[in-house]
């Protein structure tokens, strides 16, 4: 795949004409999946797929077009065909006044090998484990491959082996305990271990379930809670662009409000399955803080943010969102955060998150999947739905106690076009005090 990818963008970067620069990318995986329910296999299968994008570029005006590759010999025609069709409608574009693209060549060449089951393995782990139980849920691993040339001599090549396994145990209507199994070196045990805790607390969901007056109860937040939290401050929290134009839901910070010293936020590239580069050629720093103990630290700048607010470029994605989300992690053991908590809310998941107060970082949403309620460090009874209105500055401020030691590697599940690169490195957190308002 490394070798057709550089053979084309080479073939097409010497049919440019002078005034003409020329920018490539390939986008591939080999992957195997796995769809199940009630704990059987009801789909499965392999893609093996990669997508060719060329952006032609002249006179500050551009163009692109993608087309998927074979692996046959036509392939560099059929590109060659897409690159003429882009010279006709290059003369038709206006010029774009925030292009910026990456000139100064910088090559790279990263892998990261995995220790991948073969799919027989997984099968036969997810329906012997899980027998009995109502599991629904999708398995996906194999080699993510992306690819960078451009007409100035650069070329880039990334590849890494992971797997993704995301399911729910269901008790009945919205009773269900979600988790994931998520990493580089599958470990049969290690997925065993997780179901079997997952199907403890599935029977505790079956006890009577508590509803709870509105108010302000101490909380601990499971680190696919947390991914929520941190997944919405992500959407423009992070953002040069949103800075600049006053919309960060973290605007307070530009103006001295912090947050616990405990939160450091980073974008950590070196330690996902991410490609150190980008669309635009740009090389990405190997971590950028984003919160560094507390405070506000560096913005993730993409190169048309660079090119329109006068900014240094970081590589950031077009979006301005992390892709390798890393938060440092706290001193308490994750299997103490009951006995810490004590007395209050141990929360599984959240969703429907959104801002009720974006300028005052004021964040919405409910609890789901597997929230209890505890008592003298023990969990007494699940609790049903509860709407939450706090701040981030409370949540991750004033109000957090502590961060587990142990953090949990969360993989992007999206697999729509193609399987995501996208990943979050998070703990729990235990917060004094979090506002519910239902």
């Amino acid at each position: 795949m490394k070798e057709q990818f550089f053979e084309i963008a080479s073939g097409l970067c010497e049919a440019l004409r002078r005034d003409e620069t020329l920018l490539c990318r390939l986008s591939g995986e080999r992957s195997d999946f796995a769809r199940f329910n009630h704990a059987r296999v009801r789909q499965a299968g392999s893609v093996e797929q990669r997508l060719f994008s060329i952006r032609l570029i002249r006179a500050r005006r551009q163009a692109s077009a993608s087309l998927a590759l074979t692996g046959r010999a036509d392939d560099l025609e059929t590109a060659h065909a897409a690159l003429a069709g882009l010279r006709e409608t290059l003369a038709q574009l206006p010029e774009d006044p925030w292009l910026l693209i990456a000139e100064e060549p910088r090559s790279t060449s990263t892998g990261r090998r995995g220790r991948l089951p073969a799919p027989e393995e997984v099968v036969s782990a997810v329906t012997t484990s899980a027998h009995g139980l109502d599991l629904v849920g999708f398995y996906a691993a194999g080699t993510i491959y992306r690819g960078f040339a451009n007409s100035f001599g650069q070329r880039n090549w990334h590849e890494v082996d992971s797997f993704n396994c995301d399911w729910s145990l269901y008790l009945h209507a919205d009773k269900a305990v979600k988790q994931s199994y998520a990493g580089f070196a599958w470990d049969t045990s290690a997925f065993e271990s997780l179901l079997q805790d997952g199907a403890r607390r599935l029977e505790l969901l079956g006890r009577p379930s508590r509803t709870l007056e509105p108010g302000e109860y101490r909380a601990y937040l499971a680190p696919r809670a947390l991914e929520e939290v941190t997944g919405l401050l992500s959407w423009s929290g992070f953002s040069a662009r949103a800075r600049a134009t006053r919309t960060s839901p973290l605007l307070r910070m530009e103006h001295g409000e912090t947050l616990s010293r405990m939160v450091s936020l980073a974008e950590n590239t070196r330690e996902s399955i991410a490609p150190p580069f980008q669309q635009d050629g740009f090389a990405k720093p190997d971590k950028v803080d984003l919160i560094a103990r507390g405070e506000l630290a560096d913005a993730l700048v993409s190169p048309r943010s660079a090119r329109e607010y006068g900014l240094a470029a970081n590589a950031a994605n077009g979006r301005e969102t992390p892709e390798a989300l890393d938060m440092a992690p706290g001193s308490l053991r994750a299997a103490d955060a009951l006995a810490a908590l004590e007395t209050g809310l141990y929360i599984g998941n959240l969703w429907y998150l959104n801002f009720s107060d974006r300028a005052a970082g004021r964040i919405t949403g409910t609890t789901r999947f597997a929230s209890f309620w505890v008592e003298g460090g023990r969990i007494a009874a699940p609790v049903n739905a509860m709407r939450f209105d706090d701040t981030i500055y409370r949540m991750l401020g004033d109000n957090l106690a502590d961060l587990t030691a142990d953090r949990e590697l969360l993989l992007d599940g999206s697999t729509y076009e193609e399987r995501s690169t996208a990943s979050a490195h998070l703990p729990g957190a235990l917060l004094r005090s979090l506002r519910f308002t239902l």
